[in-house]
């Protein structure tokens, strides 16, 4: 997919790597690629993991980020940005200050609190998400443990998510998408919600699988990806559920512990 000058349209993600490359930016670059886009990527920490955890987390300093964000701006078409592991406070605010003139989508996956509760994000950092990113996000697509920290409620059933996403949005997103599948209740349920129109709720089948290592990341990029392709919003979150549902099937087990979702699988998914 080329613009008028020539160049092919890109797709940015801003976040961690994954040194087993099962989730963070890794993830990410591959779906763009099962999408057919280039993606670009500008790294914010380098973590140590593989399938069994996380054992360590490296921020990079706010100058190379702000450089990488700089670099890539100048240069490629990118229509849509998404946002994972963003860590600190300081790389929030050299992250929003980059995307403040921004024109193009913005997905912010807060990654704060992994689906089995680990929290993967400093605890000052939490207000600068809503300070700062908040009022520049096209589509934030928190799961049910970064909702309940986002909101500072607990999260029980499906009416304190629906509150939970209305509180969201009135902190500046456009639109929201809680991803169910922290609550055994909720699992293949997720909450999407605009500014314009009342929320819906969208079911997919429950795949059984130990292997949904990527998910999150997996399902912010496609749903960025598909906005690069010029899909709509509500269209771009169906699709990219449907591509996630299908990498599950298909799983990449590649050490000792959970496996993570399969990216490449020969489907096409747009």
């Amino acid at each position: 997919m080329l613009d008028n000058s020539g160049r092919c349209v890109s797709a940015l993600t801003i976040g961690g790597s994954d040194s087993a490359g099962g989730a963070g930016i890794q993830a990410d670059l591959k779906t763009f690629q099962h999408f057919a886009i280039h993606g670009s990527s500008v790294v914010t920490c380098v973590t140590a993991q593989n399938s069994l955890g996380v054992t360590h987390v490296e921020p990079l300093s706010s100058n190379s980020v702000s450089q990488q964000i700089k670099a890539v701006f100048s240069d490629l078409v990118i229509p849509a940005v998404k946002t994972g592991m963003l860590y600190s406070s300081s790389t929030i605010e050299t992250v929003a200050e980059e995307l403040r003139l921004f024109d193009g989508s913005i997905v912010v996956d807060p990654v704060m609190v992994s689906r089995a509760g680990s929290r993967l994000i400093h605890k000052d950092a939490v207000k600068k998400y809503k300070e700062l990113l908040f009022p520049l996000t096209t589509l934030l697509t928190p799961n049910l443990h970064e909702a309940a920290l986002l909101t500072k409620r607990e999260i029980n059933d499906k009416v304190d998510v629906e509150n939970a996403a209305q509180y969201l949005l009135e902190q500046g997103p456009n639109a929201v998408l809680i991803k169910g599948g922290g609550l055994s209740e909720l699992v293949g349920q997720d909450f999407f919600c605009t500014r314009e129109n009342p929320g819906v709720w969208r079911s997919q089948p429950v795949i059984a699988t130990p292997h949904t290592h990527g998910t999150g990341c997996t399902l912010s990029s496609a749903i960025t990806a598909a906005l690069v392709l010029g899909i709509p919003l509500a269209e771009s979150v169906i699709k990219a559920k449907i591509y996630l549902d299908q990498a599950l099937l298909q799983p990449v087990i590649f050490g000792y512990g959970p496996g993570s979702v399969g990216h490449s699988f020969k489907w096409a998914a747009y």
